[in-house]
């Protein structure tokens, strides 16, 4: 079984915050953002919420 790496409530890093806005002017879906960044779907919906960053919706 694979250990799983919690990374629960960590601050978010600048590098991290250029590549949500890279992913995102992609068009990249909430879902492969998330396993992108290896950050919850919650985490990322909130933070680009905050920064107004629009993210791609499925349909």
């Amino acid at each position: 079984m694979t250990e799983r790496v919690e990374r629960h409530r960590q601050p978010w890093t600048h590098e991290e915050l250029e590549k949500l806005r890279l992913l995102a002017k992609k068009g990249m879906a909430l879902k492969a953002i998330s396993k992108a960044m290896t950050r919850s779907q919650e985490s990322i919906q909130d933070r680009a919420k905050l920064d107004g960053i629009g993210i791609a919706k499925l349909r």
